[in-house]
């Protein structure tokens, strides 16, 4: 049983009631008018989640919301004194976890009520660890798609964006021979910024790339841009590691710095950390300049700096990618365009493929792969198809690959093949 108090007592209304659901967790939301003061427990036999609101009145239609059938059979209700309880029928015993939250954006105050399954037997995943035996494993790309759930992100449809464009990018990198996608997440829930990370690093990312969709104040901002960690963020996460140094054996190449003099710690995971900033700043700079080539407008000349949360990896190099300004309405119809988020997403491909062939990770063979696909890629055109679409799409230039094709002109025909010339 657990229980809330507020420090504030006005009449409240239950203005709606949503679930959401991720992997770990089915997320219940009381979206109120007012601050609220509220109890929470359980009862079994059957099993039951009782909610009472103090001064609250509902006023949203419960047969109309929609139930996780997994663990939902009925919500139901009852108003005693002003006093609101909520039950809700579950098909199995749970946890709780409860916390309200304050007015975010377009969302008022909310109750947050977390159920999890007691006794669920743990998902056994198989990761990339399993694989990494075999000399040719798979590259693996991490993609985090911004927000989600709760957190819509900028106003104007940031999360939905994000979670379109990572996915169309999740199935480009999965056609690659040598690449596999890993997502942060696969629908409209949220994912705590820290266990972004986790993902990335139980799944052994050698790249996590954070997809958003930049929201400003002056709606005529616009612009892509790309971002890495800074040497400040860098060396403030060091420390963070560094105190928790029985956790970060395995970032310093494998070796054991739990039992390490402090400094020569300190060195060991500076090496590391290190080279994750040097690897994140090549492979975001050959990103930014596929999407400079793509994009109508880019968002200052160079690669940015910042200390991101999920940027934070001192074994992972990692970027995250503005895609544009959602509150910019031009770019907000683009970032919303199916056409657009696939030139966004090949862009980046064509990006992460050119830095993994002149780094590829150890244990993968993704260079030779590279060279082998590049001497026998050819591409035939097809209605609506441009040479420098095609250049751009394959990380070349245009007039290498007209010189390639001993092409007089730009001008192409259906059903002509055009021979791509490795990077």
């Amino acid at each position: 049983m657990s229980a809330v108090l507020t420090s504030h007592a006005f009449a409240s209304d239950v203005d709606g009631i949503r679930f959401w659901q991720d992997p770990e967790k089915t997320r219940i939301v009381f979206d109120l008018s007012d601050d609220v003061k509220y109890k929470i427990f359980t009862l079994t036999n059957p099993s039951r989640l009782v909610i009472d609101i103090q001064q609250t009145t509902l006023k949203t239609d419960l047969s109309k919301i929609e139930l996780p059938e997994s663990l939902v059979s009925q919500i139901r209700n009852s108003n005693k004194s002003g006093n609101l309880r909520v039950v809700i029928d579950l098909k199995k015993s749970v946890s709780t976890k409860d916390f309200t939250l304050k007015p975010f954006q377009k969302y008022g105050h909310r109750l947050v009520v977390d159920l999890k399954p007691k006794g669920s037997k743990k998902k056994v995943v198989k990761t990339v660890e399993n694989r990494n035996k075999n000399a040719n494993r798979d590259i693996v790309v991490v993609i985090d798609a911004g927000h989600g759930g709760e957190d819509p992100g900028a106003p104007g449809g940031e999360k939905g964006v994000c979670l379109a464009v990572a996915k169309k990018l999740a199935r480009l990198i999965n056609k690659e021979k040598g690449m596999k996608a890993v997502l942060t997440r696969k629908a409209d829930y949220y994912v705590g910024l820290v266990k972004r990370t986790e993902i990335a690093r139980k799944n052994k990312a050698d790249l996590f790339i954070s997809l958003h969709a930049d929201g400003f104040t002056d709606k005529r901002v616009r612009g892509t841009s790309v971002w890495v960690l800074s040497p400040k963020g860098a060396n403030s996460e060091m420390g963070r590691w560094l105190e928790q140094k029985e956790k970060a054996s395995d970032l310093a190449g494998g070796v054991d710095i739990s039992h390490q003099d402090p400094l020569v710690a300190q060195v060991l995971l500076d090496l590391s950390m290190h080279y994750s900033v040097g690897e994140s700043f090549k492979a975001g700079e050959l990103v930014r300049k596929q999407l400079a080539g793509s994009m109508s407008k880019m968002h200052g000349k160079d690669i940015k700096k910042a200390a991101f949360v999920v940027l934070k990896m001192p074994d992972i190099p990692a970027m995250l990618v503005e895609m544009g300004f959602i509150s910019n309405r031009a770019e907000n119809k683009q970032l919303k365009s199916s056409k657009h988020q696939n030139k966004i997403a090949k862009s980046v491909l064509t990006g992460v493929k050119n830095y993994f062939s002149a780094n590829p990770p150890d244990g993968t063979n993704y260079r030779a792969v590279a060279k082998a696909a590049a001497k026998v890629k050819a591409h035939k055109v097809r209605s609506g198809d441009t040479l420098s679409q095609i250049a751009q799409n394959n990380g070349i230039s245009t007039s290498r690959l007209r010189s390639h094709n001993q092409l007089k002109s730009d001008r192409l025909r259906i059903g002509q093949v055009i021979r791509i010339p490795g990077v």
